[in-house]
């Protein structure tokens, strides 16, 4: 097993500078941080090693990392996972990665030095070497509702593609062929599947082809607005957006607001990859995708559970259901 020594090694720096940055302190330069934790990365080091040599004897708790606690599906994914493990007994460690993979980095290298006994992840982005240093570590991982490219682990996951159909469904009973699509980013799975998807049926539906009626924001809703700002400075003029999640189509309806005025703004349906609460209360009402985070967050703990248990895990597409609030 790599030391601490090791790692300083590799970095070439002190073995203090290499204690302080792994011990989560500040008075180190960005460059040592840098090099302190690519090091620790390619040594498969994990923090207080005589604690995670005591992995056998268990301690009941998990760790979760949210890609956003904001986003309302992420809360009551959390909620569900929480309740869920304390119903078979243990208890959760939350963190919140606000999007950012900097963020996430941190947070999975605080998880690798704790005696947790798994992880249920909403990953970032690609694999990065902290994530690559914790599963060569041998902790139990399964991934909710996001997954990532080359990383062999379960995963319990909305149905992007079905959801995505019902969705096209709509807009062609509708009578909708200039739609505006802000999707999210293609480096997040839920961004490029549902972008995907919708690029896949937009023709047999009936939708207009022309890309300048598609953006890509960062699943926030400061993204989200100039995404759909963007579409409206090319000139084109769509009878209804998509938004690819909640905290999307919010910042995309305020867009239309600030642009063309409330009046305006309200002649544009809206239909959205999430419901949120208030959806059913704005004028018009907004139509949308309604995905089960309490079941995801419920699944990811049983399989990681089992995971721990020394047992094998499938992983699962979690169905959605459309809410047609169009009042036809």
């Amino acid at each position: 097993m790599s030391t601490i020594k090791d790692v300083a090694e590799r970095a070439g720096v002190s073995l203090g500078t290499a204690s302080r940055v792994l011990s989560g302190g500040h008075n180190t330069s960005p460059k040592a941080r840098s090099l302190v934790h690519a090091a620790a990365a390619e040594l498969n080091y994990i923090a207080n090693g005589p604690a995670r040599s005591l992995r056998s004897a268990r301690t009941n708790v998990l760790g979760l990392l949210v890609s956003d606690i904001r986003n309302p599906f992420f809360s009551e994914l959390a909620r569900a996972a929480e309740r869920e493990a304390m119903r078979l007994g243990y208890t959760v460690l939350l963190a919140n990665a606000n999007e950012d993979e900097t963020q996430a980095d941190e947070y999975l290298r605080i998880f690798a030095s704790q005696r947790i006994d798994g992880l249920l992840l909403s990953p970032q982005g690609p694999v990065s070497p902290q994530l690559t240093s914790l599963l060569g570590s041998g902790l139990p991982v399964v991934l909710l509702n996001r997954l990532v490219d080359g990383l062999d682990a379960p995963y319990f996951a909305t149905d992007n593609s079905q959801g995505i159909g019902l969705v096209l469904d709509w807009l062609q009973t509708r009578g909708h062929t200039d739609v505006a699509f802000v999707g999210g980013p293609t480096t997040i799975s839920t961004g490029a599947e549902r972008l995907a998807a919708y690029l896949a049926g937009r023709s047999s539906h009936g939708i207009n082809a022309d890309d300048a009626f598609i953006d890509a924001g960062d699943f926030l809703a400061e993204g989200a607005e100039r995404a759909m700002l963007r579409i409206l400075d090319r000139g084109v003029h769509p009878t209804v957006v998509f938004g690819a999640n909640g905290p999307t189509t919010v910042g995309a309806m305020r867009a239309l607001r600030h642009r063309l005025g409330a009046s305006a703004a309200s002649a544009i349906e809206v239909v959205s990859f999430d419901d949120l609460e208030w959806f059913e209360f704005v004028t018009p009402p907004i139509s949308a995708v309604r995905h089960d985070a309490a079941a995801i967050g419920r699944a990811g703990v049983v399989g990681l559970l089992e995971l721990i248990a020394g047992g094998t895990v499938a992983s699962q597409r979690i169905p959605t259901t459309f809410i047609d609030r169009s009042g036809s």
